[in-house]
């Protein structure tokens, strides 16, 4: 099915279902991928490398540059964004000047929009590096996905491309203290002859378990909504995705639910 990328360093802002009115800061090259999962429902298409070879990243300076154009001018219109977004062609804290840029994001909305929200997605897969999970402390939308904690699951899923260890992500997404929202993206179908189906009661009471001892301050769930890269992949119901929030609740979570 079709797939897209994001051709401008920041862009929108768009209606997010999670995050409001979303202007969005994509990291990476504006003509490639760049991630170290290829998630088989990314909206973004398939992962080629999960190095920017032969791609252009934009630049710290580049970015903060168009960033307080878009903030000033936003400011002028009195149209200033819910959130401002990292997303973009993959996993932003790829991006080898990550943290400079998250802390001059922090200096602009302070300056500029202060009552812009600063968010970051991210598959959490470099937490364990001291200075990024410390960028990501400052954020006021911490949101970090796990899919599925059962390894077999999260591999046919996420499909990462360099070393994982799922047990060492979630004792990383613990030193959080709470401080961080989890994302998940349910969904079922069939990958390369196998069923895929993150929803079933053994993934479910596995996933519950892990969200009670992470503890954090809210769970985004959610479905596929936009082109995958199989068209064997299908989005659960909200009356599902109803019953799994009720689950979150009972934990004394909250949750936030998007279809």
């Amino acid at each position: 099915m079709a797939t897209f990328l994001f051709d401008k360093i920041i862009f929108g802002p768009v209606k997010s279902r999670r995050l409001g009115d979303s202007l969005g800061i994509n990291l990476l090259p504006i003509n490639k991928k760049v991630c170290n999962f290829n998630c088989i429902y990314c909206e973004c298409g398939l992962t080629q490398s999960y190095l920017p070879s032969g791609s252009k990243m934009p630049t710290r300076q580049e970015i903060k540059n168009k960033l307080e154009l878009r903030l000033i001018k936003m400011k002028n219109e009195q149209n200033p964004p819910d959130t401002i977004t990292f997303a973009g062609n993959g996993e932003p804290t790829l991006h080898p000047d990550f943290v400079e840029i998250i802390n001059d994001t922090l200096f602009l909305r302070n300056t500029i929009l202060p009552s812009a929200k600063i968010a970051v997605l991210s598959n959490a897969t470099r937490i364990h590096v001291s200075k990024i999970f410390n960028a990501l402390n400052l954020v006021d939308l911490n949101i970090l996905k796990i899919d599925s904690v059962i390894k077999e699951t999260q591999t046919l899923i996420n499909c990462p491309l360099s070393d994982y260890n799922l047990t060492s992500v979630i004792k990383n997404l613990k030193m959080f203290n709470g401080n961080l929202i989890i994302q998940t993206l349910f969904f079922n179908g069939l990958y390369k002859g196998k069923t895929v189906d993150n929803t079933t009661t053994e993934e479910l009471e596995a996933w519950l378990n892990v969200i009670r001892e992470i503890n954090p301050k809210m769970v985004m769930i959610y479905t596929i909504a936009r082109d995958t890269p199989f068209d064997t992949l299908n989005k659960i119901s909200f009356n599902v995705l109803e019953q799994i929030a009720k689950k979150v609740t009972n934990l004394g979570i909250p949750v936030q639910i998007s279809d």
